[in-house]
């Protein structure tokens, strides 16, 4: 098993492989990501991690993109190489896909743009 030295890493990106995302293509976006990861040349900059259920299943397929603390819905494989161009690469994240994201001194906040299921309280 490999110990990978983050050292340097400007994003960690989870990509759930739970039940739901899993049905929802969740092996196909990993690889899509994870490719064009490697085409873009991302590897020192950019660290992946298959997650299991991360709760948010009637958003499927979820990807989490770290220290934004970014979750995205629906993520397929166009969508996931998308965000690795647009997101990792440039900055920018893909607002259309966004159901939560994290900000100083409030938490996770739901997106106005998403029509992503609210979910229940814990």
């Amino acid at each position: 098993m490999a110990t990978w030295n983050l050292a340097g890493t400007k994003h960690h990106v989870l990509i759930c492989n739970g039940g739901s995302c899993m049905r929802k293509g969740g092996e196909e976006v990993t690889s899509a990501i994870r490719e064009e990861i490697a085409r873009l040349e991302l590897h020192s900059d950019v660290h992946t991690t298959r997650t299991r259920c991360n709760g948010r299943c009637e958003d499927a397929c979820v990807v989490i993109v770290y220290p934004e603390g970014i979750w995205y819905k629906g993520i397929t494989p166009e969508v996931g190489k998308k965000l690795v161009q647009q997101h990792l690469l440039n900055g920018q994240p893909l607002v259309e896909a966004i159901t939560y994201q994290y900000e100083q001194m409030k938490g996770f906040v739901r997106s106005e743009m998403t029509d992503a299921s609210l979910g229940i309280s814990k």
